[in-house]
């Protein structure tokens, strides 16, 4: 865990009427502290069993949604959480490890007593993240011993920094509110990331060429997140109103007095209704595309159903059917009776999903050995999963190497100083700070060991802030080091490269695409795209492997075993066209969106190398 989640505690052990209790202090009364105690960010250091925190986890989830699914619903029908999973799943998982790292404390296990919270201490704060919009709540320690049943008199739900921070305006500037004569359209996409516009843009201009008309809906409160192309013929570009996620207020229904319902886990007895009450804290402080407050749910479902029963769709086209805004537009489809497709946009591993739920009835996968996670998580009665590649990597024949390797030599050679010889790109994840630190580290350390003159160019991930890596910029000596522009990111300078770095950045795949070798880096036990398991990369889990690696590299592209790239992508060039068919066929195999009856399409059948198709 971070160490930076609460900080100026520590827990000591005291006594009640003989029994052991452990009481929250300031860390400057450890010093004279003569029991067992600690400090609580050594507590929040703590590795924890990944089989128990998973497990956990899914009781306390079960827990809370028997408990209060429908405390709160929109007027479509869609519980708070079966809505908000995602955020509330985290916030779970926070609690949950540190839980599990109290109870692997000794000093704790041999003695396990109540908790005595901090007086004043805010219940439910802010991690660290270098992501510019996600907010990253979790659990106090003062949090975890109130759940737990501590009394709290005069303890505020939310953390000082929770209380004072101020949202910068999340509206879309300029917004296109839809007009009341906009018509029938065949498709609706919805995009809110780069990622999606990416993915969704090249199936929508298949689609226009076969006649096909779409409306996408940008939804991105984040300016650099939003749709950059112009709208196509046959595509309506429109974007959200400029108050559609800035709703704010209290979320009634999960305000429930204290009872005895109570949820175990690792010999703890969670209280229920006071978990719900602190969850009531991310569906009211929350806003944007990505974690949408519960009024801002209610809206949005709202004017999704004007759009629905004004465009009347036989298709709805995503790119993320798992968070907030998914799993909505999902719901609506489904109510509206227009067939739902989500088009994987990023790479899958087990653990690479906060909630692994799938809600559309087709799901685009983009390798074989996706299928099986694709079934697992898929949710609708009727889902098939199709092996069709990723559209975002059709262009990747046309890029221009030379281009991209002008681009990478100019910033490492700005300010007067020499280039390097070679050159690695770092495809960032959004990390909290310390984990990113971690990493860059890990491999900056690797470079300067390695031979040959190795520079490297950072390329943050879409969300990422790039001033979550200025200190790595001006750090002295070791391997020249530059930023790329946040716009161009990892997808813009990648085929300039001769080596690629990352934890589980799907520009991996795209740098596998084209020949380039690849380093999976992270120490042992983290996740990443799994790569080297098809020979496809070299994982890397301290500096001499990147070194090693690193000094291995000869330069020019690599041949690509085609069996063990199939299964990790599906690379023809031409997966926007048959993802286009695959969504035309099954329009015309089933009845049409704008029927008075609800209907489940009936399975069309793939043309031939349409990929495997499976239900």
């Amino acid at each position: 865990m971070s160490p930076h989640t609460t900080g100026g505690l520590g827990l000591v052990r005291s006594s009640n009427a003989g029994k052991p209790t452990w009481t929250l202090v300031g860390t400057g009364a450890l010093a004279h502290a003569r029991t067992d105690h600690i400090h609580t960010t050594d507590l929040e250091a703590t590795t924890v069993d990944k089989q128990l925190l998973r497990s956990g986890v899914e009781d306390v989830m079960e827990a809370v949604d028997r408990y209060s699914t429908k405390l709160a619903t929109t007027p479509g029908g869609a519980d708070w959480l079966h809505v908000q999973h995602v955020p509330v799943r985290r916030f779970v998982a926070e609690i949950v490890r540190k839980l599990l790292a109290l109870n692997s404390w000794a000093p704790f296990a041999s003695a396990p007593g109540p908790l005595t919270l901090a007086p004043y201490e805010g219940l439910v704060g802010l991690r660290s993240s270098s992501s510019r919009e996600y907010l990253a709540y979790t659990v106090t320690w003062s949090g975890v011993a109130y759940v737990l049943g501590a009394a709290a008199p005069h303890n505020p739900t939310r953390s000082a920094q929770l209380r004072n921070r101020t949202r910068t305006s999340t509206a879309n500037t300029e917004p296109s509110p839809l007009p009341s004569d906009l018509g029938r359209r065949d498709v609706l996409a919805l995009s809110w990331t780069s990622r999606h516009a990416a993915t969704l843009t090249p199936v929508l201009a298949e689609l226009a060429r076969g006649g096909q008309r779409s409306l996408l809906l940008d939804l991105a409160t984040d300016a650099a997140e939003r749709c950059s192309a112009g709208p196509a013929t046959g595509i309506e570009l429109r974007s959200a109103p400029s108050d559609l996620f800035a709703v704010s207020g209290t979320a009634e229904g999960l305000h429930r007095p204290d009872d005895e319902q109570v949820v175990q886990v690792g010999g703890h007895g969670v209280q229920l209704a006071r978990l719900v009450r602190l969850l009531s804290v991310l569906l009211e402080t929350s806003g944007g595309c990505t974690q949408p407050s519960w009024r801002s749910v209610v809206r949005a479902e709202s004017w999704l159903d004007n759009i629905l029963s004004t465009t009347r769709p036989h298709t709805v086209l995503l790119s993320n059917d798992t968070s907030p805004l998914g799993v909505l537009a999902a719901h609506a489809a489904e109510r509206h009776g227009a067939n739902s497709v989500h088009v994987q946009h990023g790479a899958w591993t087990a653990e690479s999903v906060a909630w692994p739920a799938l809600h559309s009835r087709d799901i685009i996968v983009m390798g074989e050995r996706d299928l099986a996670l694709g079934r697992g998580w898929a949710r609708h009665p009727e889902a098939e999963v199709h092996v069709l590649g990723q559209p975002r990597f059709d262009v990747l024949a046309s890029l221009s190497r030379q281009a991209q390797r002008r681009y990478l030599e100019k910033l490492l050679a700005s300010g007067g100083r020499r280039g390097p010889t070679r050159i690695a790109v770092w495809a960032c994840q959004p990390f909290n700070p310390g984990h990113l630190k971690s990493h860059a580290d890990l491999l900056l350390e690797g470079l300067a060991e390695a031979g040959g003159d190795w520079g490297l160019v950072i390329a943050p991930h879409p969300a990422q802030g790039a001033d979550a890596f200025t200190a790595l910029v001006k750090r002295d000596g070791g391997p020249p080091v530059a930023v790329a522009d946040p716009r161009v990111g990892a997808r813009g300078c990648l085929a300039g490269a001769d080596a690629i770095a990352s934890a589980y950045s799907t520009c991996g795949i795209e740098a596998v695409l084209l020949g380039i070798p690849v380093l999976e880096i992270g120490p042992p036990g983290e996740r990443t795209l799994g790569l080297a398991g098809h020979g496809l990369a070299t994982r890397c889990e301290a500096t001499g492997d990147i070194a090693e690696a690193l000094s291995g590299v000869r330069g020019g592209p690599a041949p690509i075993p085609r069996a063990s790239l199939d299964a990790v992508c599906r690379w023809r060039g031409d997966s926007a066209a048959r993802i286009a068919r695959l969504i035309t066929d099954r329009a015309t195999s089933g009845p049409r969106a704008d029927d008075s009856t609800h209907h489940h399409p009936g399975a069309a059948a793939s043309p031939k190398d349409e990929g495997a198709s499976v239900r």
